[in-house]
């Protein structure tokens, strides 16, 4: 078609969009950070040495050579619409369309030196498995994992992950005969952490926790992070020997040095189709948009995918001159299955409310099965489930 779409970041939303934009035909050039594609869903294998970096990465030059885009390794510094320009840190892009799919930033937590997270920079991922290695070497400790939230946008929290991760420690734990020398704490600020999955996930999540003797420590706010331990504001402590926290996303930091509307947290405001607001020729999709809809909506892998295959469309169709377009809200949904290591639960939430079906040990590998899916499909390997 001629015309160049230039796209920044190499995650799920990122990739999916430089995927489809050259099934349309256009010209595209993907700018990441980093020089890999990282499967962040089965990277909470990592801790307990089920997975190696290896086995979650994908090299994006290898991905972009399979789809025929163009790849820079860089740092993104500032966007410029008005100018259509994109300054990186060593050198400035010009475009025909703009996807942004940098992702989001992280709230800032007092203390934060002193915890590792799962959904962090992917090589905090080893140093938790690292961690958890030295204490089982000593033979005992206690463990706490959480997540936090976003008064301001609840839509970009990731609890599942930490769930999972605390989960197959227990499991790991029980594997080597060990569990019974641990504490392990799950912990959150809210009074009911995984309340946007329904009532009745909430209520499974409870006897899971009874069930694995997981204690819980819900409804208080976090003060800081400290070397054994999280203060909270009632300035009670939950003593830790080793501590993984997820904090909730808000605007990148690129953000505060570009020309986009934002949202009160941060983040890039769009319209259903994905087109950033005011602002011509300009697309902004999975975490680094602002996502409208129900107060259960959250940010998925899948629905940034589902933006990214809509916005090359959407381009596609304007430059046909046509007027058809697709919408992202339609497909708000929650959908995932919750690894556990010995076993998964598959959760999902739609506007019609929500459901919890355990799946003992099949759940364990249908994750499993999803990931090599994952790998496999991206380079072209094999065929692609529609809508997968």
């Amino acid at each position: 078609m001629g015309k160049n779409i230039l796209i920044l970041g190499g995650g799920f939303a990122g990739l999916e969009a430089a995927i489809f934009a050259r099934k349309e035909g256009f010209d595209v050039t993907l700018i990441s950070n980093r020089d890999f594609f990282y499967i962040y869903p089965t990277s909470i294998w990592i801790p307990t040495g089920e997975a190696t970096m290896e086995d979650i990465s994908i090299p994006l030059k290898e991905l972009a050579d399979v789809h025929g885009f163009n790849l820079i390794i860089d740092e993104v510094e500032s966007i410029k619409s008005a100018q259509k320009k994109v300054y990186c840190k060593n050198g400035e892009h010009g475009y025909d369309y703009l996807i942004v799919a940098i992702g989001s930033g992280k709230m800032e937590h007092k203390g934060s030196e002193h915890f590792l997270s799962i959904c962090g920079d992917p090589q905090e991922a080893p140093k938790i498995k690292e961690r958890i290695d030295k204490l089982i070497a000593k033979g005992s400790g206690k463990i706490a994992m959480g997540f936090g939230g976003n008064p301001k946008d609840p839509s970009n929290v990731r609890g599942g992950p930490a769930f999972e991760v605390l989960f197959n420690v227990h499991n790991h734990l029980k594997k080597l005969g060990l569990r019974d020398k641990f504490e392990l704490t799950f912990f959150a600020p809210m009074e009911k952490p995984g309340a946007r999955l329904g009532p009745q996930a909430l209520k499974m999540m409870d006897i899971f926790f009874k069930k694995l003797n997981i204690n819980r420590h819900f409804g208080k706010k976090i003060k800081e992070f400290v070397q054994d331990g999280v203060i909270f504001e009632d300035n009670s402590k939950l003593e830790s020997d080793f501590t993984m926290f997820i904090p909730a996303g808000n605007g990148h930091k690129v953000f505060k040095n570009s020309d986009l509307p934002l949202n009160e947290a941060g983040f890039v405001k769009i319209n259903d189709y994905c087109e950033v607001e005011g602002v011509e020729n300009v697309y902004a999709i999975g975490d680094s948009a602002e996502i409208k809809g129900p107060d259960w909506r959250a940010k998925q892998g899948h629905i940034a995918e589902v933006m990214a295959r809509n916005t090359a469309f959407n381009i596609a169709a304007k430059e046909r001159g046509s007027s058809e377009r697709k919408g992202y809200q339609e497909h708000l949904n929650i959908l995932c299955v919750m690894d556990s290591g010995d076993g998964a639960a598959f959760v999902y939430r739609s506007h019609k409310g929500g459901k919890m079906i355990p799946m003992p040990v099949i759940g364990h590998w249908i994750k499993k099965g999803w990931g090599w899916y994952c790998r496999n499909s991206k380079l072209n390997k094999i065929p692609r489930i529609p809508g997968m």
